[in-house]
């Protein structure tokens, strides 16, 4: 017989349940058994008042905003409409059937002031960090670290060309991404470049055509993670370029030290982090093995003689052509010494012209030139180290490892759906990246850790060896 739904919706008592309607293997019960918000209220007490009506609670906020950047979540008034009609959102926010969401407009509010002011998205980070160390998923002997772009909410028809930039932002009414960005240039008082297109809508984006096709604004998420579990143990965000790439990795480097007391004994990278003041940072300031490929450009392609076919010698602060001749930096004594570094952070060593005008081989060496020149590192030392490195298994280890974070970067962007930024400014990437972070390793826990305990707790129940019975309740079963 066909049954027929029956019309119950108008009772109006119900025996109902959050924690029975949400399944036991969630994603979100993983993320709540690892996620602690305990301490959230005392880091914020200083920026509340002690008086007046009582605000949204930002346990609730925080525990919205992991929702929104677990799932992808892009947008905080579609957030709002979730947490009010997922059952399982409601539990883990802790809210009942009945109570209340917050309006989005809560959230842009706290976000630009309390929240950013004490700096309480990177207080949450580190507190998930934190308990990512005591699970035992960070070892801390090996980093990697590495860039991704993301692409910033500045559009190309809303920019103006770099030399007019300061023209155009004296202005009062400048919004907020505008005014951080005077700010800073107020700080530094000597911008290092001036870029070709400046965004009036998010000046501290950079306009960038790194990813081979159109140009567009952008900034760069850097991550440095533990290879035992990739775990990210530091976020920072930066501008599209080399240098900054090369400055934030330091700084994440130095932060985890101080705060955590820990330093890697090696650090993976790609060739962006190889140059020779990075290499002499990681090997004599840092002690850190640096496996990373040397950015070398000496060898020649021309077949002529490469840097590698001259002999060093270190005593005599000479390089030795293959016919035998001396390259000097210095080929006469001056009265004051010099120390003949360049801008570059290079010592220019220089053959004997009568020795290449009677050499054989200077064809091969310098055709076009009198004499041979080269330019020598003063960081050379610990490039030296880092190519020996190259040659060890470690290495390759170390380059197959690499890949991890590269999937870390496809995980925020393909699942995360954080390809593009909704906030403007540098401190709403930071924002961002520190949001996007926590809730990557809150994932990794609850998809590592919780499965490993539930099947703990069943071994547990169903393996225990039997307790023995006592001799008088085993004569009762008897009887």
């Amino acid at each position: 017989m066909m049954g027929f739904q029956t019309n119950n919706q108008e009772r109006l008592f119900y025996s109902f349940n959050l924690e029975d309607h949400v399944p036991k293997n969630h994603l979100l019960r993983g993320i709540a058994q690892y996620l602690d918000l305990g301490d959230l209220r005392q880091h914020l007490t200083e920026f509340y008042s002690h008086t007046g009506r009582p605000s949204i609670d930002p346990e609730l906020m925080i525990r919205m905003l992991v929702i929104g950047y677990s799932f992808g979540i892009r947008s905080e008034r579609r957030l709002c409409e979730e947490v009010h009609l997922n059952l399982a959102y409601r539990w883990f926010c802790k809210l009942g059937l009945e109570d209340a969401v917050p309006d989005h407009s809560t959230f842009s509010k706290n976000r630009h002031g309390r929240f950013r002011k004490s700096d309480a998205f990177r207080h949450l980070f580190e507190s998930v960090l934190q308990r990512c160390m005591s699970e035992g998923l960070v070892r801390g002997e090996g980093f990697a670290t590495d860039a991704s772009i993301i692409k910033a909410d500045a559009q190309r028809m809303q920019s103006v060309p770099g030399e007019e930039a300061m023209n155009w932002i004296q202005s009062e009414d400048a919004p907020r991404a505008v005014q951080e960005y005077l700010d800073a240039l107020e700080e530094t008082n000597d911008p290092s470049f001036i870029p070709k297109f400046v965004s009036t809508t998010d000046p501290s984006a950079t306009w960038t055509g790194a990813t081979g096709g159109p140009a567009f604004f952008a900034y760069c998420t850097n991550y440095l993670i533990d290879l035992k579990a990739c775990i990210i143990v530091d976020v920072e965000a930066s501008a599209v370029n080399k240098a900054a790439e090369v400055d934030a990795t330091r700084t994440m480097i130095e932060r985890v030290e101080d705060k955590y007391d820990m330093k890697p004994d090696r650090l993976v990278g790609d060739t962006n982090y190889g140059s020779a003041a990075m290499l002499s940072w990681l090997v004599d300031e840092k002690q850190i093995e640096p496996h990373v490929p040397v950015c070398d450009k000496s060898e020649r392609k021309d077949g002529t003689f490469s840097v590698s076919d001259f002999q060093w010698d270190e005593q005599a602060d000479e390089y030795r052509c293959p016919e035998g001749h001396a390259l000097r930096s210095n080929w006469r004594p001056f009265k004051k010494p010099r120390k003949r570094i360049t801008n570059e952070d290079t010592i220019i060593y220089r053959s004997s012209q009568s020795d290449c005008a009677a050499c054989p081989k200077k064809d091969r060496c310098c055709p076009n030139t009198e004499f041979r020149k080269i330019a020598r590192s003063i960081h050379e030392n610990a490039r030296d180290v880092a190519r020996h490195i190259h040659l060890t298994p470690e290495y390759q280890r170390s380059r197959c490892e690499r890949k991890k974070i590269e999937m870390l970067f496809a995980h925020l962007k393909r699942i995360l759906k954080l390809d593009k930024l909704r906030l403007r400014g540098h401190s709403g990437a930071q924002d961002e990246f520190l949001l996007a972070a926590a809730a990557q390793n809150l994932r990794r826990m609850a998809k590592w850790l919780a499965p490993k305990a539930q099947e703990t707790n069943l071994a547990r129940i169903f393996h225990e060896p039997p307790q023995p019975i006592p001799m008088r309740a085993m004569a009762h079963q008897i009887a």
